[in-house]
C-alpha cells in the first residue's frame, strides 16, 4: 500500500543545488495550482525552470533512440540528488513566441488556418473589376442560357487562349491551324488563319479561337452542345459568345467568372488565403504586408551642404574614386560643381543623381599624364540602394542599404499581405483580411452572429469549422488579450502577451497529465484580466494537469492551492 507522500500525489525534489538553491528538499502536490514565491534572487526560477523543467526536458530527450539523440545532442543533468513523480513538462516563459515576420497571432493560435478553410469552402466570390458576384455554370446551364438568349440568332462561339499578353504567337497560330480551325478573333477582329501568321510581339493581344459559327434554333441543339464542350476544353473552362448582328460579346465559364468582364478566378483553396504561400501572397511585398522604401531625407539630410562635404549621406565626404568622378561629369553637363550646395543644384540634375538617366556622361581621368575619357550611363543612388537590399546581398550591405530606407505599408495589398483575388472572397460582406483585422472581442461577436447570416448550404459546410474557431477565440478571451487581432505580427508582442497566447493554445490542446510551468504571468495585467488568467490556470488544473507558477502577485498567491515560499539562500 502506497503512503500519502507517494509519487502519485507529489512531485518530490531532493538535494536541489542549482544556482542560489542550497541543498533544498521539497514535496509539491501534483494536479494542483502551485505558486512558488519569494524575494528576488531567492531561487524561484532556479527551482522551477533550471531544476524541474530542465530535468523533465532531459528525461524526455533520453526517451529518444540513440540515433535521434545524435542529432539533438544531450542535455546536462541539473544539480539535484533525485526527483520523483515528474510528469511531462511544458514551460510557458515570458519571451516572444516567434521572431519570424510572417508569424502572426492568427497563425500561432491556428485560428487563421481555420478561417482559411472556411473561406475556401463557404465564401462568395466577387469581381475585383466590377464588384459583381461571380457566377459559375455547368455545360447544361450554358447550353440552356445560349438557347434562351440567342434563339434565332447567328453567333460565333469562341475559346479564349491568350488574354492581355505580349508576343508574336506564330507557333500558336500554326498549332491552331493544324488542329483544324480556320478563324481566330485577334484584338476584337475576326481573321482567317494564314500560313506564317504572326502579330506585333511588343503589343498586348487577346486571341480567341472561333470554334463554330452557328444559328441557334431547335435543330442545332446537339451541335451547340458539342461546340460548347469543345470551346470549354480549348478555353480551359471559359468560352465567349459573339452575336454576329450586334457584335455583342458575352462570357460563360465553368469556373468562377464575372458575368460582365469575363474575369475568372481559380477554385479557392486554403492556400489561396495564405500570405505564406505563393498562391495567396501579394506579389509586391511577398506576403509581408510592407515594403522597404528609400527615404529621401536620409539620402539628403541637409540640402545646404555640398556633395564634397558629405551632402549625399550614402557616399559621404569626397574621395578620389569612381562615384565622385561620375558626379563631376554630371556636374559638367548640368552646370554645377561638387562645391555647389545641393539646394542650388538644378532639379533635373538632382533627379539624375538620385534616379539615374538613360543618357551618357563623359568622365575624364588622368593617369600617368595621359587624359582618358569614358562614356557611361549613371545608375542613380536610390536605384543602387534598392538593388543592394535583396536576399543575395551580404548582411553588412543589407544593413547599409536598410539604413537609408523606411518600412511602409505595401501599396498593392494595403498591408493585408494577400493577392487582390483573395481579398474578393467574402462572408457576410467581409473578406478574410478584414476579419483578421478585427480585435478578438469584435471577432468573437462577429463569429457568434455568423450562423444567422449564412445560407443553409454554407452553414452545413462551415458548422464544425465555426465551432473550432469559436472555441479557440474563447480561450484567448479567457487569458485577457481581447484587444489583439489575428493580423498582429508575433515579433511585436510583449513577453506577457506571448505567454498568454501560448497558455490559450495549451488550454485548447486539452492535454492531461502534464506539468505546466509559468513565469510571472500576471506582469502588466489589469486586476480584472489577472482574475481571468487565474481562472484559465485553474481550467488547466481541472482537466488533470499540474500547474506551477513563479509569482509574487498577491491575488495569484491567494488563489493557489499550495504556496512554496523560498527565502534568500533557501535550504531544506
Amino acid at each position: 500500500m502506497k503512503d500519502s507522500f507517494s509519487e502519485d500525489k507529489y512531485l518530490e525534489i531532493y538535494g536541489a543545488r542549482v544556482h542560489n538553491l542550497k541543498n533544498i528538499d521539497l514535496k509539491i502536490p501534483r494536479n494542483q495550482l502551485v505558486v512558488i514565491t519569494g524575494l528576488s534572487g531567492s531561487g524561484k526560477s532556479s527551482l522551477a525552470f533550471d531544476t524541474i523543467y530542465a530535468e523533465g526536458q532531459r528525461r524526455y530527450m533520453e526517451s529518444f533512440s540513440a540515433y535521434a539523440r545524435q542529432f539533438i545532442g544531450s542535455m546536462e543533468r541539473p544539480d539535484v540528488d533525485k526527483i520523483k513523480g515528474l510528469s511531462p513538462v511544458i514551460s510557458i516563459e515570458q519571451k516572444s513566441v516567434n521572431r519570424n515576420p510572417r508569424s502572426t497571432v492568427g497563425t500561432i493560435t491556428e485560428i487563421y488556418d481555420f478561417f482559411r478553410l472556411l473561406y475556401a469552402r463557404a465564401s462568395d466570390a466577387y469581381s475585383y473589376k466590377t464588384g459583381e458576384k461571380m457566377v459559375r455554370y455547368s455545360e447544361e446551364q450554358i447550353s440552356k442560357l445560349i438557347l434562351e438568349q440567342y434563339f434565332g440568332k447567328k453567333i460565333n462561339v469562341l475559346a479564349p487562349v491568350v488574354r492581355a499578353r505580349k508576343g508574336h504567337y506564330r507557333e500558336l497560330f500554326e498549332q491552331i491551324r493544324q488542329s483544324g480551325y480556320l478563324r481566330v478573333r485577334v484584338d476584337g477582329e475576326l481573321r482567317e488563319i494564314s500560313f506564317g501568321m504572326q502579330l506585333d510581339r511588343y503589343k498586348t493581344h487577346d486571341i480567341e479561337i472561333v470554334i463554330d459559327r452557328i444559328e441557334v434554333n431547335d435543330k442545332s441543339t446537339t451541335r451547340l452542345a458539342q461546340t460548347i464542350q469543345t470551346a470549354l476544353k480549348q478555353g480551359k473552362g471559359l468560352l465567349q459568345v459573339l452575336d454576329q448582328d450586334t457584335n455583342e460579346l458575352r462570357y460563360f465559364s465553368r469556373l468562377l467568372m464575372c458575368p460582365t468582364t469575363g474575369l475568372s478566378y481559380d477554385e479557392p483553396e486554403p492556400n489561396t488565403f495564405s500570405f505564406n504561400s505563393p498562391y495567396g501572397a501579394c506579389p509586391k511585398c511577398n506576403g509581408l504586408g510592407e515594403i522597404a522604401e528609400v527615404d529621401l531625407k536620409k539620402i539628403i539630410p541637409d540640402n545646404s551642404k555640398n556633395i564634397r562635404k558629405g551632402g549625399l549621406a550614402p557616399i559621404g565626404e569626397y574621395k578620389n574614386n569612381w562615384i565622385f568622378n561620375q558626379l563631376e561629369a554630371i556636374g559638367i553637363k548640368y552646370g554645377f560643381t561638387l562645391n555647389t550646395p545641393l539646394a542650388e543644384i538644378p532639379d533635373e540634375a538632382i533627379d539624375v543623381i538620385l534616379y539615374g538617366a538613360n543618357q551618357s556622361f563623359d568622365v575624364k581621368k588622368e593617369y600617368l599624364g595621359v587624359m582618358t575619357t569614358y562614356t557611361l550611363n549613371f545608375e542613380g543612388i536610390i536605384n543602387f540602394i534598392e538593388a543592394q537590399n535583396n536576399e543575395n546581398a551580404s548582411p553588412a550591405i543589407r544593413r547599409w542599404a536598410g539604413s537609408f530606407m523606411n518600412h511602409v505599408a505595401c501599396p498593392q495589398c494595403e498591408g493585408t499581405r494577400l493577392k487582390k483575388e483573395a481579398r474578393h472572397f467574402k462572408i457576410d460582406e467581409k473578406n478574410i483580411a478584414e476579419v483578421a483585422a478585427l480585435d478578438i472581442r469584435e471577432l468573437a461577436n462577429w463569429v457568434e452572429t455568423l450562423p444567422k447570416k449564412l445560407s443553409e448550404k454554407q452553414m452545413l459546410i462551415g458548422k464544425e469549422v465555426l465551432r473550432e474557431i469559436e472555441k479557440r477565440i474563447t480561450f484567448l478571451l479567457d487569458v485577457g488579450i481581447e484587444y489583439l487581432n489575428l493580423n498582429r505580427p508575433a515579433n511585436t508582442l510583449s513577453g506577457g502577451e506571448s505567454q498568454r497566447i501560448r497558455l490559450a493554445t495549451q488550454i485548447g490542446s486539452q492535454l492531461t497529465g502534464v506539468l505546466y510551468i509559468l513565469d510571472e504571468p500576471s506582469i502588466g495585467l489589469h486586476q480584472r484580466d489577472n482574475h481571468r488568467l487565474i481562472q484559465s490556470l485553474k481550467q488547466l488544473r481541472d482537466i488533470g494537469n499540474s500547474v506551477i507558477v513563479v509569482e509574487h502577485d498577491k491575488d495569484t498567491i491567494l488563489a493557489a492551492d499550495h504556496v512554496v515560499d523560498i527565502g534568500p539562500g533557501a535550504s531544506g
